[in-house]
C-alpha cells in the first residue's frame, strides 16, 4: 500500500471522510501535501480493498462500509512511522509536554518529520477536534480529556443520553446500518480485539455508539455525543492497552443490535445502561495505564 493509500485511508477511519464523499484528487493532494499523481494509484488501490466506489466518469467516492474496510485494513498494516509519530505527539500533549501553541516547524523539527509528514499528521489531528490552525501562523491545541476523573465525567454524561436516546419517539436503526454494525462486532470477536490497532478499536466503539444515537432522529444527542467523543479520544487510547474487557463489550454490542432488531427498545436502553455502566466500573481498573506517561501499545 502506497503512502498515500495509507493517509487516504486514515482519513476514511476516522470520519474526515465519509461514505459518499466524492474524492477529488487536487483536494486530496493539497492536504496530503503531495502530487496529484500518488493520489490517483491510491484511490484505485482502496477501491480494490472495498473503501472506495469507482464511479464511471466521477472518479471514486467513499463506500457505504468504507469505515469498517479501512479500520480493518490498518488493522493489517499495524503502526507505520506516521502511526507511531501521531502517538508521540498524543502522549506528549496528555504529558503536559507540549505547549498550547506551536509553529510547524518547531513540530518537525521534534519529530522529525516531513513538511508532507506533518501536514497528514496535522490534518488528522484537527478533524479529530484536538488541533486547529492559528490564523497566519502556526497551530493550536484544543481542550482534552487529561485526567481518569475526567474520562469518567465523560461516561456519566453518557449514561445519561444514550439511554435515552433509544427511547425517542419514531427510533429507527436503517437495516443497512444495523447489518454494518453487526458485521464490524463479528469480525472483532473473530480476532481483530487482538489485532487492531488502538486508533482502530477506538473508531470502531465509536462509530458504533454513534449509529446507535445517530437513529434516534434527535441532533442534540448526536452532537452531543460527537463532542464527547472527540475530546475523549486521546486519554481513551492508553485504556486500550487492556484488551481483555473488550470480548465482553463486543458481545454486549451484539445483544444491544438483536433487541433494536426486535423493536425491544426498553430492553435495549436498560442494556445501553448497563453497558456503559459496565465500562464505567472498568476504568478503575485501568487506572495506572490512565495515569501513565507511556506510549500506549496497540
Amino acid at each position: 500500500m502506497t503512502e498515500a493509500a495509507a493517509a487516504i485511508s486514515a482519513l476514511v477511519a476516522d470520519g474526515t471522510l465519509k461514505p459518499g464523499d466524492r474524492l477529488l484528487a487536487q483536494r486530496l493532494a493539497d492536504l496530503l501535501g503531495v502530487s496529484r499523481f500518488p493520489i490517483g494509484q491510491a484511490m484505485r488501490i482502496l477501491a480494490d480493498r472495498g473503501l472506495l466506489t469507482a464511479d464511471p466518469g466521477r472518479g471514486f467516492s467513499v463506500a457505504s462500509d468504507g469505515p469498517d474496510h479501512a479500520a480493518s485494513y490498518r488493522a493489517e498494516r499495524g503502526h507505520d512511522d506516521l502511526t507511531s509519530a501521531y502517538f508521540r505527539i498524543a502522549e506528549d500533549r496528555l504529558a503536559g509536554a507540549l505547549p498550547d501553541t506551536i509553529s510547524e516547524q518547531a513540530m518537525r523539527d521534534r519529530y522529525g518529520l516531513g513538511r508532507g509528514q506533518l501536514s497528514q499528521l496535522l490534518n488528522r489531528m484537527a478533524g479529530e477536534g484536538w488541533a486547529e490552525r492559528r490564523p497566519g501562523y502556526g497551530w493550536r491545541f484544543s481542550a482534552v480529556l487529561t485526567t481518569p476523573t475526567a474520562l469518567e465525567q465523560s461516561y456519566r454524561l453518557r449514561l445519561a443520553i444514550e439511554p435515552a436516546s433509544l427511547l425517542e419517539p419514531g427510533y429507527c436503526l436503517a437495516r443497512e446500518t444495523l447489518l454494518r454494525c453487526r458485521a464490524v462486532e463479528e469480525r472483532m470477536l473473530g480476532g481483530e480485539i487482538e489485532t487492531a490497532s488502538a486508533d482502530a478499536l477506538y473508531d470502531r466503539g465509536v462509530r458504533f455508539h454513534e449509529a446507535i444515537v445517530g437513529a434516534s432522529g434527535n441532533p442534540f444527542f448526536l452532537d452531543t455525543l460527537k463532542r464527547v467523543n472527540r475530546i475523549r479520544r486521546l486519554l481513551v487510547y492508553r485504556s486500550l492497552a487492556d484488551r481483555s474487557r473488550y470480548r465482553r463489550q463486543a458481545a454486549e454490542h451484539l445483544e444491544l443490535l438483536r433487541l433494536i432488531e426486535r423493536g425491544a427498545q426498553i430492553e435495549a436502553a436498560g442494556l445501553l445502561r448497563a453497558h456503559l455502566q459496565g465500562v464505567m466500573e472498568k476504568l478503575s481498573t485501568v487506572r495506572p495505564l490512565l495515569e501513565a506517561k507511556q506510549h500506549p501499545s496497540g
